[in-house]
């Protein structure tokens, strides 16, 4: 293990959750009710903002954005990822879930329930967006969050390290094909060219100045990079609640005509975190890894990277769209759910053990 990685670890393993963390969920209804109630009461502002558009592109937006993604792919050690042969069985697990079964098993659910089982009580000239909203929610895993879900299971922070390193990396080439291949099962329109300019905005040009900023920050010594985590950390927060006020500027009206729609919507995205997390802490188990590998495992399965599906979302199909909303439901639920899961793997780690 390099001095690096494992310094990097000891800071993922280490890191508090923050106040903006901790209190996510609050965070975001404030920014919905906000949101809705500047909407209505001010929409020039808001009508303005949604016009500066460039190649299909909301530059306000997108410039938030940057900034809630940027900070976390800091965080990314791509040095770790040599790590992921101390830990084969696991890290195959995760990547099972995390590619072949979670962005499939959400798109039936969303066929599911958003098509058939609650058709009726949804907008019908909405129905495509929130399945297209709950592919791009689960088709892109955890990369910052699940550091702190790990720290809080005891799990083992360089698995955790390398998994996120390699999820990442693979993210750059997987996610535009998976969002194409199950939108075009879903029957819903693919606008190719956009979707393909998403994962260069989102995630290849993020990714590559979050990497020079860390070699950076990291050529003025380890704690100057952790210095400069600590500030730039609610920096991805911040940006996220202040593009969660401008989302829901534009939704207001459908949300009051339909407040029933976020608890709808909830429901697929519920019910994929509990299968995700169980197939892969059950996997882990029966192949023989360790509890402190299960549980970051199962989390990373468990957990999106809400900021990119947020942000894919408003790319393909606009701040109005039931794709925008539907995302944004799964911010919503997000942190109190995931503090679930963390109480549950953590209370049944003897019966884990025990197959040991």
């Amino acid at each position: 293990m390099s001095a690096q990685c494992e310094a990097t670890a000891k800071l993922a393993a280490g890191a508090p959750m923050s106040v903006f963390e901790r209190y996510l969920t609050l965070w975001v209804f404030l920014c919905i009710v906000a949101g809705i109630v500047l909407g209505e009461a001010i929409p020039a502002p808001f009508q303005a903002l949604g016009r500066m558009e460039a190649a299909r592109v909301n530059i306000p937006v997108g410039l938030l954005i940057w900034v809630m993604i940027i900070p976390m792919l800091v965080k990314v050690d791509f040095g770790a990822l040599h790590e992921v042969r101390q830990h084969v069985k696991g890290i195959g697990v995760t990547l099972f879930v995390n590619w072949l079964v979670k962005p499939f098993s959400m798109a039936l659910l969303g066929w599911l329930f958003v098509r058939h089982l609650f058709a009726p009580l949804l907008p019908a000239g909405q129905l495509d967006g929130y399945v297209a909203g709950l592919i791009l929610l689960a088709a892109a895993p955890c990369t910052a969050m699940v550091f702190v879900w790990s720290r809080l299971s005891n799990g083992d922070p360089l698995f955790t390290l390398s998994q996120v390193a390699l999820n990442d990396a693979i993210m750059v080439f997987a996610f535009a094909p998976i969002v194409g291949l199950l939108l075009g099962i879903s029957a819903i329109a693919v606008p190719w060219d956009t979707l393909v300019a998403s994962v260069v905005l989102y995630i290849v040009i993020p990714l590559a100045l979050a990497q020079l900023w860390r070699r950076s920050l990291l050529a003025q010594g380890r704690a100057h990079f952790d210095a400069a985590m600590e500030k730039i950390g609610p920096w991805s927060i911040a940006a996220l609640l202040a593009t969660l006020v401008l989302l829901f500027a534009f939704q207001g009206k459908a949300i009051i005509a339909q407040p029933l729609v976020i608890a709808l919507l909830a429901v697929p995205i519920l019910i994929q975190v509990f299968f995700n997390s169980a197939l892969a802490y059950r996997l882990n188990r029966a192949v023989g890894e360790k509890h402190s590998v299960a549980c970051p495992s199962a989390l990373i399965g468990a957990s999106n990277f809400f900021e990119l599906a947020v942000a894919a979302a408003i790319s393909l199909f606009g701040f109005e769209s039931g794709a925008a909303l539907a995302t944004v439901v799964g911010v919503l639920i997000e942190v109190p759910v995931m503090l679930l899961v963390v109480k549950v793997v953590n209370a049944s780690k003897p019966w884990y053990e025990k197959a040991a």
